[in-house]
């Protein structure tokens, strides 16, 4: 089926219908991941102000090629279902281009490229005094008493080295990442017994696995937990914190929104939607060391412990991808010689920051398969070509 093809007609026809049920799917994600406010529902980001443009310096990004690969950058935009991309070098936009019928105004879901927010929205509150990475989870959610997070520190989920029982497989067809995407509101529940779950109902049953601090191991309930951590800490709803004290300052250009479960709880493991200039500006400021339009949103200093902090060998125990890399307050360090750091998200969501060459990348897809290696590596590829070349 062609993705122009999906949601055309009144009603469309049931072949071409994107629902709860195939919306990650292929071909439905094509046109599923920028329409999410038409599948789930969703809490409001709004800029609260006039949009900073983005100085233009066009480059030919796309002929740039691939060091020892017969690709050039285009070849590999076609070869992972490129939604939109977006490239800055030295703050200016050097390079624009979308597919699937997506257009600059529009959302897209980041998936986990949402934790690198959330977590960089977190360092506002540290800074302020209202949080403290080092406290025990508890100290702000007294529900998780009985989980595997009654022992763990903020620093601990931050990290994803909280020892927890809990296997991250998107192909699962039963268990608890099932019981999981069905809590978020992203699966259909059959089960009237579970009709009423939620999020937070959910990340409180996860039972303990191993010492906490040694082993890093990738728990999306866990930036779910951190969510809910910044609203108790705060006394405010996540969407509010993210228009008042990121989106607003950050001089947005378009409103963004983030998926919430069935009492309102926001997705702030994976549901956040914005466009992909948006996207870039994010990066941009967090290049900055946390500045944007002439003002401090995150903090210098947590920017500087995303990229200088990280247990490699915590690393090394449990992660599978970037040799050399860390993991630090929802952000990768690749470990390359230009100590490039990264958000990155399923089905091909990426956002990538290098900063010897002062470059921004921002790339939406609707890749076929929620993990897929090859794709990333040649990605990844493309992202230092680029680097290198501008």
């Amino acid at each position: 089926m062609k993705t122009s093809d999906l949601m055309q007609g009144f009603p469309p026809k049931p072949e071409a219908q994107v629902t709860l049920s195939n919306w990650r799917q292929a071909p439905f994600n094509r046109w599923a991941l920028h329409n999410i406010r038409q599948i789930l529902p969703t809490a409001p980001i709004e800029r609260n102000g006039p949009g900073v443009p983005l100085p233009r310096a066009v480059r030919a990004v796309d002929r740039i090629a691939l060091p020892g690969r017969n690709l050039t950058v285009a070849d590999v935009l076609a070869r992972t279902y490129t939604d939109g991309f977006l490239v800055l070098h030295n703050g200016h936009l050097a390079y624009e281009t979308y597919a699937t019928g997506m257009r600059p105004v529009d959302q897209h879901i980041l998936f986990s490229v949402t934790k690198s927010v959330t977590a960089s929205l977190a360092g506002i509150y540290v800074d302020r005094g209202a949080l403290d990475p080092d406290a025990l989870v508890t100290r702000y959610v007294p529900e998780a008493k009985g989980s595997a997070y009654a022992t763990a520190t903020i620093r601990h989920v931050l990290d994803m080295t909280v020892g927890i029982a809990f296997d991250e497989d998107y192909t699962a067809q039963t268990g608890d990442f099932v019981r999981y995407r069905e809590a978020s509101g992203w699966n259909p529940v059959f089960d009237p017994a579970r009709l009423g779950d939620n999020i937070r109902a959910f990340v409180t049953t996860l039972p303990p696995s191993g010492e906490h601090g040694h082993t890093y191991h990738y728990v999306s309930p866990n930036s779910d937990l951190l969510g809910w951590i910044i609203e108790r800490a705060t006394g405010t709803r996540f969407h509010e914190l993210m228009s008042r004290d990121l989106w607003g300052p950050l001089g947005a250009e378009h409103d963004a929104y983030i998926g919430v479960d069935r009492i309102g709880t926001p997705r702030t493991a994976g549901g956040l939607c914005t466009s992909l200039r948006d996207l870039a500006r994010f990066g941009q400021m967090m290049l900055e060391r946390g500045v944007a339009n002439g003002r401090q949103i995150v903090p210098s200093a947590w920017v500087d412990d995303i990229r200088a902090g990280g247990d490699a060998e915590a690393w090394k125990r449990g992660g599978t991808w970037l040799p050399g890399g860390r993991y630090r307050s929802k952000w990768y360090s690749v470990g390359n010689a230009s100590d490039a750091f990264l958000g990155n998200g399923i089905h091909g969501q990426w956002l990538y920051l290098d900063p010897a060459a002062s470059v921004v990348i921002a790339k939406f897809s609707s890749q076929p398969k929620a993990v897929d290696d090859a794709m990333d590596e040649i990605c990844l590829l493309a992202f230092d070509a680029i680097a290198r070349g501008l």
